[in-house]
């Protein structure tokens, strides 16, 4: 397919090339049954592009008939004490700090259903409906308070008058962002006074960092709150505030319906196009730092990686796709344990059989885990060493 050159959020035709990788699995959080499996993954170009209007970056050679999102498709992270108590903060703050006393929420693409449910729990008098194509569970829940709709939300649902609509970890994997929204904003149409929560990751957050292996296929749109207002603004919304949140990883955004139409959004990339540049020149020192890292740590014992998510998943084929170097990948859930990860295939295990591996060194993807972490293996007496990606990679 021919590689889009004008952005699609703001259609300026400023773009460059930022980051290329071929052939790469089209899937993170995919779960297969044998590592034979796991290679015969589907694969597509990652060929990310940066706007120098609106600070936009994504994935010019995107293709959505490639990615399958099916039952083996697992990306629940609410198995970590410390993600759960991180969406049950978020899910406070929607019920008590917003004040959604009552009323009716919506869920846009709910997955598995681990947040709405967390919404559901804080309040007995709310009703609503979560939509996703993919959802697999009871059609009813709560005492027929919650439905679940396996389709996508869009305009045939304007009849249901919603006072909050959720769309967590969604649009980073929508080509056409814009659209998405303006099909959001007319199922609205009815619902005036709707309040809406984003959550998706900051691009600012991965590229001060220089994490590199947050960069995968089926994410194929990345935001800095410049490109997530200015997606909004085109897309018939107000925003009302973007915070920082999760240490900084994501951004979660809080919009309103935009009646007036009377303001032409305008970019404003000048904050992104730095950071991204700084980031091109860093790349290559990251990954050589890190191929050297890997192989010092095999000297003193077996290694692994923490993490079977999108970030795991990449780091394991950007560094070992032929699985001579790390040994497995520790998740926490139990749904994904005993499965082999996209591509590489390395086997996914639970913490308690690090030993049977005999694993000296732990590569830890995600330092906000760190805490966590740690306490699991001095309960379960588990000596390894940890090394972070924020500290390794300073």
């Amino acid at each position: 397919m021919h590689a889009l050159i004008a952005c699609p959020i703001c259609q300026h035709s400023n773009t460059k090339s930022l980051v290329t990788r071929d052939n790469v699995p089209v899937h993170q959080n995919m779960v297969f049954q044998s590592k034979e499996d796991a290679a015969r993954i589907t694969r597509g170009d990652l060929h990310l592009r940066l706007c120098e209007e609106c600070g936009f970056i994504y994935n010019s050679t995107f293709d959505a008939n490639k990615l399958s999102y099916g039952d083996s498709y697992n990306n629940s992270q609410n198995y970590s004490a410390a993600f759960n108590q991180y969406t049950e903060e978020l899910s406070q703050y929607i019920i008590d700090e917003k004040g959604l006393q009552e009323g009716t929420i919506i869920e846009v693409g709910c997955g598995k259903a681990d947040f709405i449910r967390q919404l559901f729990r804080r309040n007995d008098k709310i009703k609503g409906y979560g939509f996703d194509p993919a959802y697999v569970g009871d059609e009813v829940e709560f005492d027929g308070r919650l439905k679940f709709i396996r389709s996508f939300y869009g305009p045939a649902y304007e009849q249901i008058q919603a006072d909050v609509v959720v769309c967590r970890h969604v649009i980073e994997h929508i080509s056409h962002p814009v659209e998405l929204l303006r099909t959001i904003r007319k199922a609205l149409e009815h619902s005036p006074n709707a309040r809406v929560y984003f959550e998706t990751p900051c691009v600012k957050w991965i590229l001060e960092n220089t994490v590199i292996w947050d960069f995968f296929y089926e994410h194929c749109s990345y935001f800095s709150t410049s490109s997530l207002t200015r997606a909004f603004e085109e897309a018939g919304f107000q925003i009302v505030n973007i915070h920082h949140v999760f240490q900084g990883q994501y951004l979660w955004v809080e919009a309103e319906l935009n009646h007036e139409y009377n303001r032409k959004p305008k970019g404003n990339a000048a904050t992104i196009v730095p950071l991204a540049n700084e980031y091109v020149r860093q790349e290559a020192r990251i990954v050589n730092e890190w191929e050297h890292l890997v192989e010092a740590s095999l000297s003193v014992g077996r290694l692994a990686v923490w993490g079977a998510g999108a970030k795991g998943v990449t780091f394991c084929n950007l560094f070992d796709k032929n699985r001579e170097q790390i040994a497995c990948v520790i998740d926490l859930n139990p749904q994904k344990q005993g499965g082999f990860i996209p591509g590489s295939g390395h086997p996914i295990v639970s913490p308690t059989e690090l030993q049977s591996y005999s694993i000296r060194n732990v590569v830890l993807m995600n330092p906000n885990y760190r805490e966590e972490i740690e306490k699991l293996l001095i309960d379960n007496q588990i000596q390894v060493n940890i090394l972070a990606i924020s500290e390794e990679t300073l």
